[in-house]
């Protein structure tokens, strides 16, 4: 159950740093070498040099970590990140575009209590993610990036103590991502509000949205320091991760799906693989990439992908459900069964194209991009051999599948915008006598 914690944030202070788009990024899976370096040349300051620092030629393997550590600490000696004296709460809004619309979505960060039982992931992670964020956290012994948390209180109480408390006040610390979303943060220190989200929110369930590897290491590393006989020396400590939570009754969720590429398949013929294809589903072939993508989004509900191959735009619409129910065992929920995402790894991928779970936890075969033009571009060009586009994954079924103790496979979602690394973060204290 959610249990939330104030607690006293470190900011980037703008004397120091400027405008604070200059200084965070997006969370680090997001982070690839296009954005790194237009990290690093953005500002002395910018925080991929903790988050995704840059491997250097005479690394051993530990480097990395270690100079994200002396970053951290040389940043809070020079004061360019301040403690905040005050335990305090932190309403974060995102005004974003989805579509046609301009969009709003309002949460809280706050430190939440690990508690692997009771909050509920809805996707697989992977091994090499998550020691990557050990040696990390162990070498910083602070959070930097958020855990995005869903709940539901269709009462809104907890939003609606948040939303008097921001009205009318300047944002604490406000910055524009590279997509031109808007992200401000206000500090909440007010104990009433405080007292009010709190007990608002004790008795919620969480479901993980975006973090699902962080989530992991933070619960990882709390257990290590406890085999370690540490014990914690403030609220802000090994015990708890830094969590922003959104509620699900609000305005403003949007999700985007996250598309297949496929590579790495020996006498793979795109020819063969649609005549075999059709045999579970109705393939449609398109003039374009626009066409076939038009076409996949039309059919939501319809278990309907996209697929590039071979010079080959088509749509590929599942012609009985009741298949997925001989493909997956009734281990498996009836939700599970029916996702999207569920029905392209066990129809298409595993059975058609012989990727299974050993070739997806190993990352042989798959790479994913929420850019389906730049995918269909890389298939073009040879660089990948499928592309595949999916329909997004709502957050009722995110919550459903979560309920069951199940796990989507991994990148099933991609919570629209992401919560950006730096704008606030919180360094542990610990007890190590």
């Amino acid at each position: 159950m959610a249990y939330v914690i104030p607690f006293r944030g470190f900011r980037f202070d703008t004397a120091k740093v400027g405008d604070i788009s200059r200084v965070v990024t997006p969370p680090y899976d997001r982070i690839y070498e296009k954005e790194q370096s237009a990290c690093y040349e953005r500002s002395p300051y910018n925080i991929v040099r903790i988050v995704k620092g840059r491997p250097q030629p005479s690394d051993n393997g530990e480097n990395v970590y270690s100079r994200a550590s002396d970053h951290l600490e040389s940043w809070i000696e020079q004061g360019v990140l301040v403690r905040d004296e005050t335990p305090s709460l932190y309403a974060y809004h995102q005004t974003y575009s989805f579509g046609d619309e301009r969009l709003t979505r309002k949460g809280v960060t706050v430190l939440g209590r690990l508690d692997p039982e009771k909050v509920h992931a809805h996707e697989r992670t992977l091994k090499g993610p998550k020691e990557d964020r050990l040696r990390l956290m162990r070498a910083c012994e602070a959070n930097f990036g958020h855990i995005f948390m869903l709940y539901t209180d269709p009462e809104r109480s907890a939003d609606a103590a948040l939303e008097r408390a921001v009205a009318r006040r300047p944002p604490t610390v406000q910055a524009r991502d590279d997509d031109g979303n808007d992200h401000r943060v206000w500090q909440v220190t007010d104990s009433e509000v405080i007292d009010v989200v709190q007990a608002a929110l004790a008795g919620k369930d969480l479901y993980i949205a975006d973090g699902h590897h962080r989530y992991e290491t933070a619960v990882n590393y709390m257990r290590e320091c406890t085999e370690r006989g540490w014990r914690p020396a403030a609220p802000e400590s090994f015990d708890v991760r830094m969590m922003t939570l959104f509620n699900l009754d609000e305005p403003g969720m949007s999700i985007r799906p996250i598309h297949r590429l496929v590579h790495g398949l020996p006498d793979f013929e795109a020819g063969r693989f649609f005549a075999r294809a059709e045999e579970a589903f109705e393939v449609v072939r398109h003039r374009s990439f626009e066409e076939m993508a038009a076409a996949t989004r039309e059919g939501i509900g319809q278990h309907r992908f996209g697929c590039a191959a071979g010079g080959t735009f088509a749509s590929l619409s599942l012609r009985d459900e009741a298949l997925m129910d001989r493909l997956l065992s009734e281990d498996w929920s009836r939700d599970y069964r029916r996702l999207d995402v569920s029905v392209l790894h066990a129809a298409i991928l595993e059975e058609l194209l012989g990727i299974d779970a050993n070739a997806l936890e190993e990352q042989r075969n798959l790479t994913y991009t929420v850019n389906a033009a730049r995918g269909a571009r890389q298939v073009a060009t040879g660089e990948e051999q499928l592309l595949f586009l999916l329909n997004p994954t709502s957050a009722d079924e995110v919550r459903r599948v979560a309920d069951h103790g199940e796990k989507m496979p991994q990148k099933s979602t991609d919570f629209y915008p992401k919560l950006l690394t730096g704008l606030v973060l919180t360094r542990m204290e610990v007890d190590k006598g």
